[in-house]
């Protein structure tokens, strides 16, 4: 076995067994406090715990503490297994509740495993690390105690949930912490805020508001969104964003999805509102008849749909109830498939090279609840497959995470800090086509069912902005920036030429702002800084006499002088050739 963190298997044992450290550590310290659950999850574990006090910085300090107390004293850690009542007797007498509940969930017949290590015994499945010795102290940290219901049911008791992060390494704790602090600097609810970009307000939980600068950059993502697909040779359309609820029944998407939906009525008759743009497609495609000569059509639709999400798992931008989907469906014969499939994978690397991100792909397979024959959705998971391989794209398999309608071929993103995101996605479909009888007229007269393609790029321009805005720190590229140039004249007398110069700019498509306020010239350039503004123009007697500027840029410091032409003709080609820095 690879004994390293590179290989999450053991990463995840590791994680799982610091996890029991720390409810042992809290069991020695508070020994009234009940245990519910403690896994490994990506970035480290938690534990939940039933106690009638707060847990509080310096009640994780102590924990830690006690932890790290745990490592050295090398306790072994020893399996055993009980039948199901004497399971249920043994967390009895240690009066664990929850333990007893989760036992009880169990069949009758069943062997229950637990876990001991030196006094303190878990009910647990495992597997674990042979010794706490195994665990580096010094590397372990517990970073936040959170509220969780028991079992994620909201009518069930409030519990409170420790997480914490461990490495077998103190430099590699270290490493991971900076990146957390970090992220925190770079979280686009910060940044979002304190840039003028967007909000959100108690009057719409999970529904943001864009403002301004908001909206400038959202519609250049847009206008680079629609110049890429134009010359990708998609058409773009418009469906409505509420639908009659029969189409949802007919698409399948009502009893997959019902619980994410909004519903209501009009006219007595059920409607619900859009959750994802596909039937609306599908209606599109329908509405005329089509010959193979047709074919490929690429329909693009910047659709804007609703979702219901927990209020427990909304997050800024990247959970949200209403996003735009950068939504496509490609319609094509079956031997059409594999060439679109790799037009859409070489359309969102462009993409995706754009920003400067470098990202992995994963095939995701036929999931349990799934519609359609099982020699359907394995020759459209050979379709994916081939057309990868014939790419050269290397891929992980990502078993039973298909869409209920078909494979998929996902994209994960790595931004700045090294985090993933899962944007872009190819989903090949044979089953909607089936259901909502689509046709074409092919070469031998016949008519034909043709094989439709789901697609993103951005996933959800939202999102995609929530993205950007932590992988860019704030800082995008001077193209998509809201505000382009600062304007600053030192004194009044500087006022018309800094007017001047600013409409000059605005003349050839420039986002400029002036700030003409009576404050000293440091202080407003400390300002355009903290604004993230690419470039700022400083004009003093000087350069208005000389007919120059002077020229600072938000990643160089001081340019130094240079006359209007030549700033114009540099920033035109950074803005014009979108240069991502």
């Amino acid at each position: 076995m690879d004994y390293t963190f590179e290989n999450h298997e053991y990463r995840d044992t590791y994680r799982h067994t610091v996890s029991h450290m720390l409810a042992q550590a809290m069991k020695r310290l508070h020994p009234e406090v009940k245990l519910a659950i403690g896994p490994s999850i990506e970035n480290g574990f938690y534990y939940d715990f039933d106690a009638d006090f707060p847990i509080t910085p310096e009640v994780l300090e102590e924990l830690e503490k006690e932890m790290r107390n745990i490592a050295k004293e090398k306790l072994k850690l020893e399996r055993f297994e009980l039948p199901r009542e004497e399971a249920i007797q043994l967390m009895n007498q240690q009066e664990e509740p929850y333990k007893v509940e989760l036992i009880q969930d169990l069949p009758e017949d069943a062997v229950i495993s637990f876990y001991k290590q030196g006094e303190f015994t878990d009910l647990c499945a495992g597997p674990h690390l042979d010794s706490t010795g195994r665990v580096k102290g010094n590397a372990l940290k517990l970073t936040s105690a959170t509220g969780a219901y028991w079992r994620g049911d909201s009518s069930r008791k409030m519990l409170q949930r420790v997480y914490g992060t461990c490495f077998p390494k103190k430099e590699e704790l270290d490493a991971y912490l900076t990146r957390i602090e970090e992220a925190k600097k770079r979280d686009h609810r910060k940044l979002g805020k304190e840039l003028g970009l967007f909000l959100f307000l108690e009057e719409g939980p999970g529904f943001p508001f864009f403002l301004p600068k908001g909206m400038v950059l959202k519609n250049k993502l847009i206008e680079y969104w629609r110049e890429v697909h134009t010359k990708a040779g998609y058409v773009e359309i418009s469906t409505p964003v509420m639908l009659d609820q029969d189409l949802w029944h007919r698409s399948g998407h009502w009893d997959h999805y019902k619980d994410n939906m909004y519903a209501t009525v009009i006219d007595e008759k059920d409607f619900a509102l859009k959750p994802m743009n596909c039937p609306g497609g599908m209606l599109v495609y329908k509405s005329q008849p089509h010959s193979y000569r047709d074919l490929p059509l690429r329909c693009g639709e910047l659709g804007l749909v609703h979702r219901h999400e927990l209020s427990g798992a909304l997050h800024g931008l990247m959970r949200v109830r209403c996003f735009t989907q950068d939504d496509a469906h490609l319609f094509m014969t079956p031997d059409q498939v594999k060439d679109e499939i790799k037009g859409v994978a070489n359309l969102i690397d462009e993409v995706y090279s754009l920003f400067g991100f470098q990202y992995h792909v994963e095939l995701s397979t036929m999931p349990e609840d799934h519609i359609g024959t099982d020699e359907e959705w394995e020759v459209a998971t050979d379709g994916l497959r081939s057309a990868l391989e014939e790419l050269g794209k290397d891929y992980i398999i990502n078993e039973g995470d298909g869409a209920f309608y078909g494979p998929k071929i996902d994209f994960h993103l790595e931004d700045s800090l090294g985090r993933t995101w899962q944007c872009g996605t190819i989903q090949l479909d044979m089953q909607m086509p089936e259901r909502f009888e689509l046709e074409y007229v092919g070469s031998d007269g016949e008519k034909h069912r043709p094989v439709m393609i789901h697609r993103v790029a951005f996933g959800s321009i939202e999102r995609f902005i929530g993205i950007l805005t932590e992988h860019y720190a704030g800082a995008f590229p001077t193209w998509l920036s809201p505000v382009q140039v600062k304007v600053m004249p030192i004194t009044d007398r500087t006022a018309a030429y800094a007017d001047e110069i600013a409409a000059k700019l605005q003349a050839r498509g420039i986002r400029v702002e002036t700030d003409h306020r009576n404050e000293k010239i440091g202080y407003k350039i400390r300002e355009a800084q903290m604004e993230k503004v690419p470039y700022m123009l400083v004009l003093g007697d000087k350069e208005a006499e000389g007919n120059q500027l002077a020229v600072r840029s938000r990643a160089g410091g001081d340019l130094g002088a240079m006359d209007y032409a030549a700033f114009e003709a540099m920033l035109l080609d950074e803005v014009e050739s979108r240069k991502s820095h």
